[in-house]
Order: C-alpha cells, then sequence, then structure tokens
C-alpha cells in the first residue's frame, strides 16, 4: 500500500518531532525568561491561566466540529450494530480505563503525580486523530463518525465520574494504609473542568457543523472549512506544550528520565488495547473494516480532554499535566506503526 503516512498533513505526519521540538522551546523559553511563569499568573482568574483556556478549550473544537453527528441515526439501522457497539463500550468503558488504571499503578506506584496523569489519559476516550488511524488502516469511516461522536456524549456525561472512582476511590482500595499515595479530588471540579473544556467546544462543534451543512453544504464543509479549521487544533496542541514546559524548568535534567517513566505504562496500554480490540471483533466475525475502526478507537485516547482536566484540576505547572502531555509523544508514532500492522493482519486473517 506504500507509505501509510504519505496521506497524512505534514503537520500530523511528524506531530511527535513537532510535541518534542514544542517542549524544548517551552523549557528554553523558562529558562531564559524567568519572568514567563509570573507573567502567565498575572493573566489569570482565580486559578485559571486565560490564555491556557484559550488554547485548551479551542484544542478541542475543530475535532468536535468534524464529528459526524448526523451518522448517529445510523446506529439503529445498521447491520451488525448490535454487536459493535456492544463490543466497543464494553472496551472503551469498562476494559480501556481498567487496564490504564492497573497499568498506571504496577509501573508508577511510586510516582502518585505522574499515576494520576495516566489514569486520566486512560479515562478519554479518542475523538480526534483515531479518525485518521482509520483511514489511513482503510477501515470504516462512517462506524468511526459514528463512535467518536458516542465517545463525545459519554465522556460529557461520565468522565468526571471515571476520574474521581478511579484516581481517590479505587486508589484507595489499592494503597490502602498509606494514604499519602492517593490524591484526593473534588468531584464537582472534575465536573467543571468537564463541562468548560469539552462542554464548550462539543456544543460549539455541534452548532457549527449543523449551521453550516445547512447554509453551505457538506463538500463545503469538509473540503473548505475543516481543511482550514482542523489544523488549528494541533497548533493549540503545541501552544499548551510550550507555555506548560516554559514554567517546567527544574525539569531540564530530570526530563529524559520521566518521560522513559510514563512512557512505559502508556505503550503498554496502547499495544495491549489495539491487539485485544482487533482480537475481540475478529473472534465476533466483524469483517475487517469494523475490526480495525473498533481496534483503532479502543486503543487511542483523547489527551486533549486529559491535558485540560489536569491542568485545571492539579495545576498548570503540575506533574499530573506532564503526564498527559508525554501521551502525544507515545500515542502518534504507535498508532502510525499500527496502521502497518493492521495492513499485514488483514492479508493473513482476511
Amino acid at each position: 500500500m506504500g507509505d501509510q503516512r504519505s496521506g497524512l498533513p505534514i503537520l500530523s505526519r511528524f506531530l511527535t518531532l513537532w510535541v518534542l521540538l514544542a517542549m524544548v522551546t517551552g523549557v528554553s523559553l523558562g529558562y531564559v525568561f524567568p519572568g514567563l511563569a509570573d507573567l502567565l499568573g498575572k493573566m489569570s482568574i482565580g486559578t485559571t491561566s486565560i490564555p491556557i483556556a484559550v488554547g485548551l478549550i479551542w484544542m478541542m473544537y475543530p475535532p468536535l466540529a468534524k464529528v459526524r453527528y448526523e451518522e448517529l441515526k445510523k446506529i439503529v439501522t445498521a447491520r451488525g450494530s448490535k454487536v459493535m457497539i456492544t463490543e466497543s463500550l464494553i472496551l472503551n468503558y469498562l476494559v480501556g480505563p481498567f487496564l490504564m488504571f492497573i497499568l498506571a499503578w504496577i509501573f508508577l506506584a511510586p510516582f502518585p503525580e505522574f499515576r494520576n496523569g495516566i489514569i486520566l489519559v486512560g479515562l478519554a476516550r479518542c475523538i480526534a486523530m483515531v479518525i485518521v488511524w482509520i483511514d489511513l488502516a482503510e477501515g470504516d469511516n462512517e462506524w468511526a463518525a459514528i463512535l467518536v461522536a458516542l465517545n463525545s456524549v459519554f465522556q460529557i456525561a461520565f468522565y468526571s465520574v471515571y476520574a474521581y472512582f478511579y484516581i481517590t476511590v479505587a486508589s484507595s482500595w489499592i494503597a490502602g494504609t498509606d494514604a499519602s499515595t492517593v490524591i484526593q479530588i473534588s468531584f464537582s471540579e472534575i465536573a467543571a473542568s468537564v463541562l468548560i473544556y469539552l462542554g464548550i467546544p462539543f456544543f460549539g462543534g455541534i452548532i457549527t457543523r449543523f449551521y453550516f451543512l445547512k447554509s453551505k453544504g457538506s463538500e463545503w464543509y469538509d473540503r473548505v472549512l475543516m481543511t482550514k479549521l482542523g489544523p488549528t487544533s494541533l497548533f493549540a496542541l503545541l501552544f499548551t506544550i510550550i507555555v506548560m514546559f516554559s514554567l517546567k524548568g527544574e525539569y531540564i535534567i530530570t526530563l529524559p528520565m520521566d518521560v522513559i517513566i510514563i512512557a512505559t505504562p502508556l505503550l503498554s496500554y496502547f499495544i495491549i488495547m489495539f491487539f485485544l480490540s482487533f482480537l475481540v471483533g475478529y473472534l465476533s466475525g466483524l469483517d475487517y473494516k469494523r475490526v480495525t475502526t473498533q481496534a483503532f478507537t479502543a486503543a487511542s485516547n483523547n489527551f486533549d480532554l486529559a491535558i485540560a482536566v489536569a491542568v485545571s484540576v492539579f495545576g498548570l505547572a503540575s506533574k499530573e499535566a506532564f503526564a498527559t502531555v508525554i501521551g502525544p509523544l507515545i500515542e502518534v508514532p504507535v498508532m502510525i506503526s499500527l496502521v502497518n500492522v493492521t495492513v499485514w493482519l488483514r492479508r493473513r486473517l482476511y
């Protein structure tokens, strides 16, 4: 099939490189301009940095405006929809969060801040770049849109519940009497973060999509508006990373080891979830396109939301926020590699 990455825009194709450069740029700015942190502090309302809040909300808006919400009606009539939806919901909202929680405790038990950041990543189901991976692997784009739309709705409703349960309640079961390894977070804080950083772009995306679909048509929407609007999400992500790392100058020496520590459970999660989801779909009789769609949807994560919640709840300079930023650094090259794996699996199994 040639180079799978050739179909990606240059910003997405080299996203791992851009994330690394953004990290280096942020650390350099923090070192050269030590007063940057104070400047950002002055541009805040309470604990909320206005520039970062705008960046995080915009980071979520283009992907949510791209979701084909109108495709949801196909769930009822699509052939094999019950199997696909049931498996996807189980993998995304039972298996995935639990697996990341276990991996976080296995690899990051001595590092509660990093552990909580990784748990937040595991709870955030993918709604953005998964469509790119599915398209490159020649999966089912319509089902991708359906599952992304479902994930958007489910995260509005359940993300705050999941985050409170896994970070505070379930972690206390494992920690036992060692309360120092468990961070008590407020359910209301998480819910407020989700409503702001996912709710605003979610409803903004719905309004944008249905207004312009009606006034301009689907072809203009996809070929003109989304072509221009879509890349701005990644620019917002890189902007957020630069600002966050400008406040992490003290990590300039320990950064490589921290990245390795955080990357281990992330890498394990992506690989386990992908092959498990692919196997489940294959054994249940789904065709290649749907199996591929299911596997990438279950294995990918919405690092945008995880970053937003971590920054809002734990703070811009927190280790939790730092851990969530490592998400795209690991996920992007892994998913590109798995695109090639699916092509190999198709030849062997289908």
